[in-house]
């Protein structure tokens, strides 16, 4: 048996750069981090004494016979891409909730991968797991994703994400002092807004709309040097809410379903409280809210958000790992 954990993330800036639309021709750049909250993954052969040859757990239990049957569709493509076709078992299980705009589909993917690569005994390294995770959503799935999501899952880390014309990516991890990492950590406040939503119907409009955005898509992709600057100068720390409050401004902007009433009105709710930026995580449509606020406000927005779920987290460094392997001695 095997069990991965590989984990969420929040991003930034430059989100919209990342999709190959953009970014093939443009080249594209992410500033994000992956955060201590998990996708776990545990997967094995399946022993065969049982009626049906494979089980699938996550919200629904699958018990089948044949990889066509999974219902799960990332199960299904993944299954039939590495030719598994012996009984397998697999469980999922999340710290948070899918659809929210961590990246939980993408993080399900690489820790899937992780798992079923180590069970066919060629595991691979997690930039070659980043890699083959894009290519999973992006050519077997055909999801409409960019590629940022799945570099923050299998790479874990602060990072600026660096999307080159030809396809391939960088990450460049942020190298700054602990202090000052804890500082802008202890300013970042995460609330679920209770809508859940699928971010590749999102994502979708998005892509179409890219060719008519470009002045918005540059400003986001200029935005990732700004917060560099900040970071690297260790510049007041307010300066990067700031400039959250300015990327949220222009991502609303790109496509209608981005935000709505809800999320408009959540957001002016934290900011009448105290929050100095914020953006909406993910595609858009629901999720996660993240706020900027000064330490000694941060009670103050908490309780004006008291009906929804606040989630404390830390940034992370590990990427997908594998935390139990009978194998290993």
């Amino acid at each position: 048996m095997i069990i991965t954990r590989t984990p969420f993330r929040i991003s930034f800036f430059g989100g919209g750069t990342d999709y190959p639309v953009w970014f093939r021709d443009n080249g594209g750049q992410v500033l994000s981090s992956s955060i201590d909250k998990y996708c776990y993954i545990t997967a094995r052969h399946l022993p065969p004494f049982f009626e049906n040859k494979s089980r699938i757990v996550w919200s629904k239990i699958e018990l089948v016979n044949n990889i066509s049957e999974i219902q799960h569709p990332a199960i299904r493509g993944i299954l039939d891409h590495l030719d598994l076709n012996d009984g397998i078992e697999i469980h999922h299980a999340g710290d948070l909730p899918s659809r929210s705009g961590i990246g939980s589909s993408s993080s399900f993917t690489v820790g899937l991968l992780n798992a079923l690569h180590s069970i066919k005994g060629n595991p691979l390294g997690q930039k070659d797991l980043a890699t083959a995770a894009i290519h999973i959503e992006q050519n077997i799935l055909n999801e409409n994703v960019g590629s940022q999501d799945q570099i923050a899952a299998a790479l874990g880390g602060f990072n600026k994400l660096i999307f080159n014309k030809d396809g391939s990516f960088e990450a460049i991890p942020i190298d700054i002092n602990d202090s000052y990492i804890k500082e802008l950590q202890d300013h970042l406040a995460l609330f679920f807004t209770g809508l859940s939503r699928n971010a590749s119907e999102i994502a979708e409009e998005q892509i179409r709309e890219t060719p008519k955005k470009r002045q918005e898509l540059e400003a986001m992709h200029k935005l990732v040097d700004e917060a560099m600057l900040i970071l690297e100068k260790k510049s007041d720390v307010r300066e990067f809410g700031k400039l959250l409050d300015k990327t949220w401004k222009i991502k609303r902007s790109l496509t209608k379903s981005i935000s709505n009433k809800h999320i408009d009105d959540m957001y002016e709710r934290g900011i009448a409280a105290g929050a100095i930026g914020g953006k909406l995580l993910g595609a858009g449509g629901g999720g996660f809210m993240l706020f900027f606020v000064e330490p000694e406000k941060r009670h103050k927005l908490i309780e004006e958000f008291k009906d929804l779920v606040h989630v404390p987290f830390s940034f992370e460094a590990e990427g997908s790992t594998i935390i139990h392997n009978k194998e290993l001695k």
